[in-house]
């Protein structure tokens, strides 16, 4: 044969990758804010330590400023629940797992009626122990 043979090469063109990979990172940046889901509630303040959530994650039932009852489980959690549906959905939670936390959140403009209520809603699902989950005063943030 005449003439040289070509040689390979064996590099690889990153930049498209990088491309893609900002790409997605801004649609990431974008939407991370629009994915944490809830009922806004202006929870009270209190200085009170936090309760440890390492091994399980609680069980929430918030009441927001209408009395309205919202529980994290399952899918529709910024749906009102019904009392009866808390104490199902409880029920059937604390059964799976027993120790499970079970807190309240509840709006600092409601009667205290109405978080007595949902906490005696709590506990005829079987929870032993009811939580109240409160905002750190301004001065202790940090």
């Amino acid at each position: 044969m005449t003439g040289s043979r070509r040689r390979l090469n064996a590099s690889i063109n990153v930049v498209p990758y990088i491309d893609v990979m900002l790409v997605l990172l801004i649609i990431f940046m974008v939407t991370a804010p629009l994915i944490t889901t809830g009922v806004q509630v202006d929870l009270p303040q209190a200085a009170a330590n936090p309760i440890d959530q390492a091994h399980n994650e609680p069980v929430q039932l918030t009441v927001d400023a209408k009395g309205n009852l919202y529980l994290d489980i399952g899918s529709n959690t910024d749906k009102p629940v019904s009392p009866k549906q808390v104490v199902l959905m409880t029920k059937a939670v604390l059964t799976r797992k027993p120790n499970t936390p079970v807190v309240v959140r509840a709006d600092g403009r409601v009667p205290y009626s109405e978080v007595v209520h949902a906490m005696v809603l709590l506990q005829q699902a079987g929870a032993n122990k009811v939580g109240l989950v409160t905002q750190p005063p301004p001065s202790q943030k940090s």
